[in-house]
């Protein structure tokens, strides 16, 4: 019984605060839909733009890879690499981290070229969701090793802003073609 009642608690906690960062993501589009500075920039500008704001995003990659490296380095079990062993408990978080970082930068790169290409008024919000991932991922690096409830909140606010861009950018093909 316990156990059900921590997984409840948990989920519950995951729960709410996947809620919060989604109306903090709702929010942040909302107010970059309403403030376009300037409201229409040739495709060049706003690839360049995109360019630069992703760099951002690249960061957190770059980072969860180095934080790896500097584990595996420092540690005489896991300085042989993966492939070789088990690997420590703080290796196993790191790489856990790593693996999401990947994922969710996987997603939303793409996300944000589409939106430059797609959107002319696009590079305030490209710009807000690099940000928003950025936040995202420190909070989600602080709260991963306090379990599922203290990551929720960094997860969230790295996915969905890849999926509101998304949307967006499915919004503008559709209407394009219309």
């Amino acid at each position: 019984m316990a156990v059900l009642n921590n997984f409840q608690r948990d989920q519950s906690g995951v729960a709410t605060r996947m809620v919060a960062a989604l109306c903090v993501t709702i929010l942040v589009t909302a107010a970059c839909m309403h403030v376009s500075v300037p409201a229409f920039l040739p495709l060049q500008d706003r690839l360049i733009a995109v360019a630069r704001a992703d760099l951002l995003v690249l960061f957190w990659l770059a980072a969860t890879i180095g934080n790896v490296a500097r584990l595996r380095f420092f540690s005489a079990t896991d300085i042989a690499g993966s492939a070789s062993t088990t690997g420590s408990a703080d290796i196993s978080s790191a790489n856990a981290v790593l693996q999401n970082t990947l994922e969710q930068v996987t997603l939303a790169v793409p996300i944000h070229v589409a939106l430059a290409v797609l959107v002319e008024s696009s590079v305030t919000l490209i710009i807000a969701l690099s940000m928003l991932f950025a936040v995202g991922r420190l909070l989600f690096w602080i709260g991963y090793a306090n379990g599922a409830r203290s990551r929720a909140f960094g997860f969230a606010l790295t996915f969905y802003p890849s999926v509101v861009g998304l949307i967006i950018a499915v919004v503008a093909v559709v209407q394009s073609s219309l």
